[in-house]
């Protein structure tokens, strides 16, 4: 990961924080305690526990790093600072597909916190490029695998 900056939201901050304090203060001590444990089982050339158990915190520590990282360079996005005219980073916006009629709701994420199963999509996704920077009742082309879906932003909100 580059010296990228990271978008958040004040829930993203919040949970990168509480995902980092866990890996320091819990995770780390229970693959210790494996490691010990492993290692009390003799020859560690052969021994599986201790294979896992050092694949574990390997694993462990790169996302320690990487948490810290996101955090060095993150730019928190306040409520405040969310625009309801303009389709921004925290915006909660209404879009109707324009062939079917269906609706949907979004919420306008940074990369880092995107998670498209509870609506939150990336500001760098195609939905997210293309309803970006738009107003209330623009329509936008979204280019998809399957072709363009075209949607109309029905609502921004908070």
């Amino acid at each position: 990961m580059s010296d990228k900056e990271v978008i958040l939201t004040q829930d993203g901050l919040k949970k990168l924080e509480d995902e980092l304090e866990n890996l320091k203060s819990v995770k780390r001590r229970e693959v210790a305690e494996r490691i010990k444990v492993a290692i009390g089982y003799g020859d560690i050339s052969e021994n599986s526990e201790y294979e896992d158990a050092k694949n574990e915190q390997a694993f462990i520590e790169g996302r320690i790093i990487t948490l810290e990282k996101m955090l060095r360079n993150a730019r928190i996005i306040n409520n405040d600072e969310i625009n309801t005219d303009i389709v921004g980073v925290g915006a909660t916006v209404i879009v109707q597909d324009m062939e079917y009629g269906d609706t949907m709701e979004y919420t306008i994420v940074g990369t880092a916190e995107s998670d498209p199963l509870n609506n939150k999509i990336s500001n760098e996704s195609p939905v997210g490029k293309a309803i970006l920077g738009k107003q209330k009742g623009a329509v936008v082309d979204v280019n998809v695998p399957a072709g363009v879906i075209q949607y109309k932003i029905i609502d921004i909100k908070k």
